[in-house]
């Protein structure tokens, strides 16, 4: 048998079958997405005013993502020319010298990378964009499906999100299995590509999706809400259409695009790691069974998503669930459940290793705390939230205070609960070489991520149904209709429900970047180590923390992720700032408030895209550049410690940011809840209301922009550390040449730093 040649890489006829499988299943996730898609377009868009709202957010959405593929692509045009000639700096791999020959090598793995590039970051933009475009169709039909009932509503809000979580898993499975039917032995010269590219476009959507939305976000909320004392989404609010539109280009594309790149990169790793201990031992297992598994995961997230609207009305009373949020949880117990069994199967007859389907279980059992774990510091049920609603009575100050204290002791249990799951790791392969303990972290990365599905999912249900609630609030104004209270009820019952979701899949999110970024920290020792001997120098196979190079580079990687953060925050604050100003102002023109005439929704919308598009290259910039200085300078063995550096801080301060405004945000919607009494300071309007507000704003840049831009800001550095590391070990002795490319690097770092410093131009 020799099914798609993938006889001459050695795998016997079951994993022949299993790999063919794979691709079948790849393409049965693109399947189901599009019967889903059209399912979601099938329903009503509702009224001729819910219509005209949802097209505003759909042209200002499309001319933001128009408008950022413009700032981006001739980086892309740049890097892509630079991994094509990377490939000439260094030897081919032993690997690919084997598949190919010594001629062949170079150009093949020359051209395999670059396209292998091109797609990594093709696949991330086609998520993040198909993904928001379904959101925003989604949003207006599940805000009409409200006028009909709860299950239909959040029938088509969670079914919109499962379409693009099936993307993230039928693209990221096919790339990298493809990569590994063509290149065999020698895929890690590809996949490193395949990685970066969709690395790389994940931190461009990030970062310019999270400063769009929550300077439109922020703007609204301190001028609207607390100056004006109007409800969030009101039409009069020139602010309010980009706050909408800036919840599907950052929650939607943002997050889409770096779940993508979180599941492509631990498939990266696994291979280059299984690649490694195929080497040691020559069996294919260690390359085929992290490519099953995710295939597994695959059909699972199928089964579990399309199960979710049936746990509402399940006929066991006591499986029942209660609401949309339960819902989700019950049916990603199922896809967890169906993972874990046949995992096991294939590990005991297949692999002959349990400890492989224990893996796995660790990972789907690390996804599945963090909702729990997620929930408890976010959810409006839990003690946290409801402490922070307590401390609104004495004002903003210790409303502050609360959500700090929230957010540092989640960002505590988070690492806790990422460190035991490394520990049962180290306990199942402990007794082996130390290459197998770091295969066994992947794992856990890969038993993670292994339902994406469900992930991106309950993300992309959180702005789907923002957004349906901020139409019908601008639609929807007859409010002695019990039809209309019904539907606004239903639709603010999903919005909260949606503030925790994503506060989860956030926490998934952050944890599956430290994993994946922990498992390319280990495959950047095996590859240094094989470099080494490849030139004939002495192998590196750990990372001394003792040596003064190494902890000077483990102190300079703690630190970007805060200067990251910083320079992010302060995009925000300047574009928020500006939007502020303009809301005022439109505010001041006789007839707005009054409502009798239209604000100018399209102006707000282009100062939050210019202010967005300025932010993307500087702060690519410094995430690339500042490993490279590091390495040249300070040496591989140091570029490792600045590795750590980043993990560490990395994780800790994401967490932080994301909880601490998740727990805000949803405090702030449990005052809006309560009856408004003015006199007994409860509900909308309130001084305790005005108090949530203000920490719901100090908290939307923490939770929607700097946190979650952080995850793929940790992958790129070690992408690029991985990419440069060949060069860096063979050009130990910088010489001239050497120092004027550090000269070079630290002056495009200078000039990063500057221009994100620099104050945004005034809009006139």
């Amino acid at each position: 048998m020799n099914l798609l040649g993938l006889a001459r890489h050695g795998l016997n006829n079951f994993e022949q079958v299993a790999i063919v499988l794979v691709v079948v299943t790849a393409f049965l996730s693109l399947l189901y997405a599009w019967l889903l898609r059209g399912n979601v377009l099938n329903k009503d868009k509702g009224s001729k005013k819910m219509q005209e709202v949802w097209e505003a957010i759909r042209i200002g959405a499309d001319s933001y993502l128009q408008r950022q593929l413009k700032t981006i692509l001739p980086a892309i045009a740049l890097l892509t020319v630079a991994l094509f000639l990377s490939v000439y700096v260094v030897p081919p791999s032993y690997e690919a010298v084997e598949e190919f020959g010594e001629q062949n090598a170079q150009i093949v793995v020359a051209i395999g990378r670059t396209i292998a590039f091109i797609m990594g970051a093709s696949f991330s933009l086609l998520v993040g964009q198909l993904g928001m475009r379904m959101a925003i169709q989604a949003s207006v039909r599940a805000a009409s499906a409200a006028k009909r009932g709860f299950n239909e509503a959040l029938s088509i809000a969670y079914y919109a999100g499962t379409i693009t979580g099936m993307l993230t898993d039928g693209l990221g499975l096919f790339g990298g299995t493809m990569i590994f039917i063509v290149f065999g032995k020698a895929a890690p010269d590809a996949l490193l590509g395949f990685g970066f590219g969709g690395t790389l476009l994940a931190l461009f959507m990030r970062v310019g999706g999270g400063i769009y939305t929550k300077a439109a976000d922020v703007g609204a909320d301190l001028v609207g809400k607390v100056e004006k004392d109007i409800p969030e989404d009101d039409p009069r609010n020139a602010a309010v259409v980009a706050d909408l539109v800036g919840d599907n280009v950052g929650d939607c594309a943002g997050m889409a695009a770096d779940i993508f790149e979180s599941y492509e990169v631990t498939i990266v790793s696994a291979l280059i790691l299984g690649l490694a201990l195929l080497a040691i031992d020559g069996s294919l297992k260690w390359i085929v069974y992290p490519l099953v598994i995710r295939a597994i995961g695959v059909l699972s997230s199928i089964l579990g998503t399309f199960t979710v609207p049936i746990w509402e009305r399940f006929p066991i009373k006591f499986l029942r669930a209660h609401d949309a949020e339960e819902a989700m949880f019950r049916s990603y117990e199922v896809s967890s459940v169906n993972t874990i069994f046949w995992s096991f199967l294939l590990a005991v007859f297949y692999a002959h290793d349990w400890r492989l389907a224990m893996l796995t279980t660790i990972g789907v059992g690390l996804a599945v705390a963090f909702n729990p774990l997620t929930s408890y510091f976010t959810s409006t049920k839990r003690a946290p939230v409801q402490e922070i609603v307590r401390s609104t009575n004495t004002g903003p100050a210790t409303t502050i205070l609360s959500g700090l204290s929230v957010g540092m002791e989640s960002s505590v249990w988070a690492l806790f609960v990422i460190a035991l799951s490394f520990i049962f790791a180290l306990l199942l392969y402990g007794g082996e070489q130390a290459t197998y303990v770091l295969y066994a972290v992947s794992m856990v990365g890969i038993g993670m991520l292994s339902h994406t599905g469900n992930n991106v999912a309950m993300d992309s249900y959180g702005p789907i149904s923002d957004n349906a609630n901020g139409i019908g609030e601008m639609s929807w104004h007859d409010l002695t209709d019990p039809e209309t209270l019904a539907a606004r009820q239903i639709m603010a019952d999903l919005d909260a429900v949606g503030n925790t979701t994503k506060a989860i899949t956030k926490g998934i999110a952050i944890a599956s970047a430290v994993i994946a970024a922990v498992s390319l920290f280990a495959s950047f020792i095996t590859d240094v180590g094989r470099v080494q001997v490849q030139l004939g120098l002495p192998r590196m196979d750990a990372i001394r923390v003792s040596d003064t190079k190494v902890f000077i580079g483990f102190l300079l990687g703690g630190a970007l992720p805060w200067l990251f953060s910083s320079l992010s925050i302060r995009a925000v604050s300047r574009a928020a700032g500006q939007i502020v100003e303009e809301v005022r102002a439109q505010f001041r023109i006789p007839g707005i408030m009054e409502g009798t005439l239209k604000p100018n929704y399209a102006r707000v919308v282009d100062i939050s895209t210019r202010s967005a598009q300025k932010e993307l290259i500087p702060l690519a910039t410094i995430s690339v550049v500042m490993p490279l200085v590091i390495g040249l300078v300070l040496q591989v063995e140091a570029l490792g410690g600045y590795l750590a550096g980043v993990i560490l801080s990395g994780q800790l301060l994401a967490v932080f940011m994301a909880n601490a405004g998740g727990a805000w945000d949803n405090a702030k919607k449990s005052i809006e809840d309560e009856p408004r009494n003015l006199e007994a300071n409860t509900g909308k309007g309130s001084e305790r209301h005005k108090a949530g507000v203000v920490g719901d704003t100090v908290g939307d840049p923490l939770k929607d922009t700097a946190g979650p831009a952080l995850n793929p800001m940790i992958k790129v550095v070690n992408m690029v550390s991985l990419l440069a590391a060949p060069v860096i070990v063979k050009f130990q002795d910088l010489g001239i040449v050497g120092w004027l490319v550090v000269l070079l690097l630290v002056a495009g770092f200078v000039w990063a730093f500057m221009q994100s410093k620099r104050p945004v131009p005034q809009f006139k």
